[in-house]
């Protein structure tokens, strides 16, 4: 019962208390997102930055599935991949913003999304994970849940859009203007031929309709000419057998100014005909064609619902400030572009051709100090604040719109100000000249623009960290995961038994836990590690059991997450022998050569 009343509206309105600056964000939902995406628009193209900030259901489902000091680019995304694959974005803040002196204009709006069926084809989403701790963040912050899941903004991806327009099946105009062909078969010039004869009779049906004539002769007339209606005017049916008779046919109807041709679409197999419209003159032409782009207008704007501001940031080429990059853009990737590609690369790859810029101020803190143990963003402001003298003056184009603080997506303000005072610190400049947009970006945020992981890898760099805040690299294959613990599930008595059991110095190494089921080792020297690797695979008294890095990049690749590592190293060495003594099957696999049984070709 306590549950309930803490997640519902009035309840969450009266617990939430905003310290400090009273910021005001405007909140959008589905009742008034028209009228905000105008305004958006204006406000990205008048700014010169655009920050982001997300509020999802979760971010990973066990300790180990964080991305850790001794992930490495590829083994980091593989956990991110399948975190934006399986939670969702509840909340969407989004901040365009410049800088004029030491002013911030900030122009922040928060987004309540959630993946509703509009179209009833099953997309974006029959179902996504929660995780508990996440919830009860929002529910404290005086998030309201019955408002996101009833009147949030619901979305398509670019590739669940075209799905869908396979799946449903609709109208839709003729884009652009087909090229005749300088060459025409004979049977494409038969096929042009009769499609024209047949929308002749048809047009001399409909006019000859419009006479005084018997009721009943008229309706024969038009049903022998497959005469059907379009709203309130004349409309004919032109199936075609191929994609290449589509051309044709559009060829064929420009004999005819009063005709309007239409694409139907079919599900499942793409332009299944052509639908030819009559009108009665130029002007009755210009009207229906001006209706048919308004509802083409609001078909679109229903299917991509909040995806439309993410079109908007990518084709205005602003910069994106976020802060933890990876995971935020996984998730933009993953809900609003297609299903994320299988590799690092790739997925660089592709979000380039979505934001061109994307700054990560956690690699600009990195320039200052070490800030691996400030978590969020409010933190490491706390920490400026402290140590440097950039007053930063926020100017918040909505402060005036709203007296009511319980509003949300106060983090992307957050982002703004860290982002705007670390610039500061760093005399690094975002003023542009009025009229001006920035066409690019300054060399000190060159050089961090477009990393999206927690540490800078190059394509042959296999060196982690073993610790966070610690700058010293290891390679992994200095690398040694240990599991089956037993009792002994702290760094302190793992370092012991391993000096009392195996004969290492404790300076050779060093051991952090994972999870409670696991450990990694690190050796700092590869003699050492060959001698650890020996005795612990001749003892088996102890119960330990090991495995090098390539085992725990296979477990993050194969999708194995589950809530104890030991037992996905477990499945992953059990899968590895099983294929190993498949392989030494078939290499001992022997083939009797019989002449007597071979077939001689020239016997037949």
């Amino acid at each position: 019962m306590f549950f309930k009343r803490f997640l519902c509206s009035h309840t969450a309105a009266r617990r939430h208390h905003q310290h400090g600056k009273q910021w005001s964000v405007k909140q959008v939902t589905n009742s008034n997102f028209s009228e905000a995406l105008q305004e958006i628009k204006d406000c990205i193209f008048n700014s010169d930055f655009v920050a982001v900030s997300l509020q999802k259901t979760g971010g990973h489902s066990a300790t180990w599935q964080r991305i850790l000091p001794i992930d490495t680019a590829e083994t980091a995304y593989m956990k991110v991949k399948d975190a934006a694959t399986r939670f969702q974005i509840l909340q969407f803040s989004v901040c365009p913003f410049s800088v004029k002196g030491s002013k911030l204009i900030a122009h922040p709006f928060n987004f309540h999304v959630f993946p509703r069926d509009e179209l009833k084809v099953g997309m974006p989403s029959y179902s996504f994970s929660c995780q508990s701790s996440y919830l009860s963040s929002m529910a404290r912050e005086g998030f309201d849940f019955n408002a996101c899941i009833y009147n949030g903004i619901s979305y398509l991806s670019k590739a669940q859009e075209s799905a869908a327009k396979i799946q449903t099946g609709n109208l839709s105009p003729v884009s652009g203007t087909v090229e005749p062909s300088s060459v025409y078969s004979v049977a494409d010039t038969i096929f042009m031929e009769r499609i024209e004869s047949r929308v002749k009779n048809w047009i001399r049906a409909c006019k000859d309709s419009n006479k005084t004539e018997d009721a009943l002769i008229s309706s024969l007339r038009k049903l022998v000419a497959g005469s059907e209606v379009f709203g309130s005017r004349p409309s004919l049916t032109i199936d075609v057998c191929s994609e290449r008779q589509v051309p044709l046919v559009i060829e064929a109807l420009k004999e005819f100014v009063d005709v309007v041709p239409l694409h139907v679409t079919a599900k499942g197999v793409g332009v299944q005909a052509v639908r030819a419209v009559l009108t009665s003159s130029k002007e009755d032409k210009t009207l229906l064609e001006k209706e048919i782009q308004d509802t083409e207008h609001q078909q679109r704007k229903l299917v991509r619902g909040f995806r439309e501001v993410i079109d908007l940031i990518s084709t205005s080429q602003r910069p994106v400030v976020v802060h933890n990059s990876l995971y935020d853009l996984a998730f933009i990737h993953s809900k609003f572009q297609a299903p994320l590609p299988s590799t690092m690369d790739e997925f660089k790859n592709s979000l380039l051709s979505l934001f061109p810029h994307t700054l990560d101020v956690n690699h600009l803190m990195k320039e200052i100090g070490p800030f691996d143990k400030m978590n969020n963003v409010q933190a490491a402001l706390s920490y400026l604040e402290r140590r440097f003298s950039a007053p930063i003056d926020m100017d918040i184009s909505n402060q005036e719109e709203t007296e009511n603080t319980n509003t949300h997506g106060h983090n992307v303000l957050r982002v703004c100000q860290l982002f705007v005072k670390l610039c500061s610190i760093l005399k690094i400049p975002l003023e542009f000249p009025e009229g001006e947009r920035i066409t690019q970006l300054a060399p000190s945020l060159q050089r961090t623009s477009n990393t999206f992981s927690s540490k800078v890898h190059t394509a042959d760099d296999d060196g982690v960290g073993i610790r966070s805040g610690n700058s010293e690299k290891v390679r992994t294959d200095n690398l040694v995961f240990l599991w089956g613990l037993k009792n002994r599930k702290s760094s302190r008595n793992l370092k012991n038994l391993i000096c009392d059991s195996y004969n290492v110095l404790s300076e050779e190494f060093d051991v952090r836990m994972l999870d409670r089921t696991c450990a990694v080792v690190v050796f700092w020297n590869a003699g050492v590690l060959d001698r650890f690797l020996g005795l612990v695979e001749g003892s088996g008294g102890e119960g330990l059991r090991c495995a090098r890095y390539n085992t725990y990049r296979r477990v993050c690749e194969s999708g194995l997450w589950k809530a104890d590592l030991a037992e996905c190293f477990d499945e992953a060495l059990d899968e590895s022998e099983a294929l190993s003594r498949t392989e030494a099957k078939l290499e001992e696999s022997v083939i009797y050569w019989n002449d007597d049984e071979m077939i001689n070709l020239d016997d037949l």
